[in-house]
């Protein structure tokens, strides 16, 4: 495995010394929601394996009282040593990068104290849960202060699900992330479902996150690109060019893609097959094989990857190693069933015709949905709390060309139904919050909201959503 990561690794470096075609300016004029970044967009290199991945601890309540849970979670800053010996300044959630897992039951009600203790303001937005679209959601209207300490209250009534939290304050989205603000939620429910789930023993947690380092340290506004802002160095779970070691066994990976902009396109080195399990909002009803799994900004996926008689193995973004994975020899008998969940979306939805038509476009200078930029002052869209609507997005080329948009709509949980009036395939029949359009499709969904409020949905590259590629709903009864 290591002779292989230094041939891809030399690959790799010839390919990027080859690339003219990077924007390498570095001026940065005043945009309307923030500022433009026009650094250089660099290719992610090789993951050399150097480090053992590590894992987010379990946040614990401050208090437990029946199905009342209350937890603390705070935004602070920190300093981090991730390369060559140099102390750099980060952001995290209880400590110094990324935040703990929040582990939630369905039926819980839950209280959590947030605290900003950064220097600006922030907000605690809960990507993918379903809760009230007022401060509980956490949306750029939910400024917390310096200083300040809000709480908020819901009652969990969502199925398992690999969820996760994160900062949403306009215009600052991208930097307060990339300094580290991210942690993982999950959601379990009372199903019993036979797949691997001992933390960090058969059940990894895998966020993935690009990053480009300054002389050791992260800046974000050093490397910032409006267009997308893409790292050389691979970075998981807050270890940078990570490798892990598991038993053989069949394994669980709960993925993440918490990069700012970069769409992975995953597979196994040795192109074997794996299983998907389940998408943003939770199981599908059976596994489904695959070998290629495409991951946008804000997307996750839970997959089962059998290593009983795997050796060294990577898992790869196109070409090039993502993260190494290294098997002890100690193999560990299992066999999984293949029922995981009951879902189904009604017939008479999959042939409605789209009550709402959001289009998408911008790839070098304007962010625009449906031609216009976001005002909070103006509700893009209304909606009623418990009806379902079809959504048709579209991706349009124009002439500055197109590049692939996550969309993601907040609060909800939604169904694709077709891609260019074909059937989705398995990597898009679960339930889902975020979906990849790419370049020309037209990509419709089923919508229906469970509370009221003002939601967002916008393009999930970040640097994308603070220059305003963003619009509002209402829900109402």
């Amino acid at each position: 495995m290591r002779k292989l990561l230094c041939i891809l690794s030399a690959s790799a470096a010839l390919l990027a010394a080859c690339n003219n075609e990077q924007v390498k300016e570095e001026e940065q004029v005043h945009a309307h929601h923030g500022t433009r970044y026009a650094n250089e967009q660099l290719t992610l290199q090789h993951n050399e394996g150097i480090a053992a991945l590590t894992f987010p601890p379990v946040l614990q309540p401050v208090s437990r009282n029946g199905q009342h849970v209350t937890y603390a979670l705070t935004a602070q800053k920190g300093e981090m040593t991730f390369v060559d010996g140099i102390t750099t300044d980060t952001y995290g959630y209880n400590g110094n990068f990324l935040g703990p897992v929040l582990h939630l039951t369905k039926g819980e009600h839950v209280t959590i104290q947030l605290t900003n203790a950064l220097d600006e303001p922030t907000t605690f937005h809960w990507h993918g849960l379903e809760v009230a679209g007022d401060a509980t959601d956490g949306g750029p209207h939910a400024v917390i202060e310096p200083g300040v300490t809000e709480t908020i209250d819901f009652v969990v009534k969502q199925q398992a699900a690999t969820l996760w939290y994160h900062p949403h304050p306009m215009g600052q989205t991208a930097k307060q992330v990339y300094n580290g603000l991210a942690g993982l939620l999950y959601i379990e429910d009372d199903v019993v479902r036979d797949i691997p789930s001992d933390y960090a023993v058969n059940d990894f947690p895998i966020v993935l996150q690009d990053r480009t380092f300054v002389d050791g340290n992260i800046v974000y506004e050093d490397v910032a690109n409006t267009s997308s802002t893409l790292g050389d160095t691979m970075m998981i779970n807050g270890v940078v060019e990570p490798f892990l070691t598991t038993r053989n066994e069949p394994v669980r990976l709960r993925l993440l893609n918490g990069s700012n902009a970069l769409t992975y396109y995953l597979s196994f080195s040795n192109d074997m097959p794996f299983q998907l399990l389940a998408t943003d909002g939770g199981f599908l009803n059976e596994p489904q094989e695959m070998t290629k799994l495409t991951l946008g900004a804000g997307e996750r996926a839970e997959i089962l990857v059998d290593l009983t008689n795997v050796a060294d193995v990577a898992l790869m973004h196109d070409d090039i190693v993502v993260l190494p994975i290294e098997t002890t020899g100690e193999a560990v008998q299992a066999n999984y069933s293949n029922t995981l969940n009951e879902i189904a979306l009604p017939v008479d939805v999959t042939t409605m015709e789209p009550t709402k038509h959001i289009t998408m476009e911008g790839m070098t200078t304007n962010f625009l949905l449906n031609g216009q930029t976001y005002d909070e002052t103006r509700i893009d869209l209304r909606q009623q709390r418990g009806v379902t609507e079809v959504w048709e997005i579209e991706n349009i080329i124009n002439e500055e060309g197109a590049m692939a948009h996550p969309f993601h709509i907040h609060g909800t949980q939604f169904h694709v139904i077709s891609v260019n009036g074909e059937a989705p395939d398995a990597s898009l029949q679960g339930l889902k919050d975020t979906v990849t359009v790419q370049p020309g499709q037209k990509v419709r969904i089923a919508v229906t909201f469970h509370e009221v409020g003002l939601y967002m949905y916008h393009c999930h590259i970040l640097e994308h959503e603070d220059v305003g590629m963003m619009g509002q709903i209402e829900v109402y009864e």
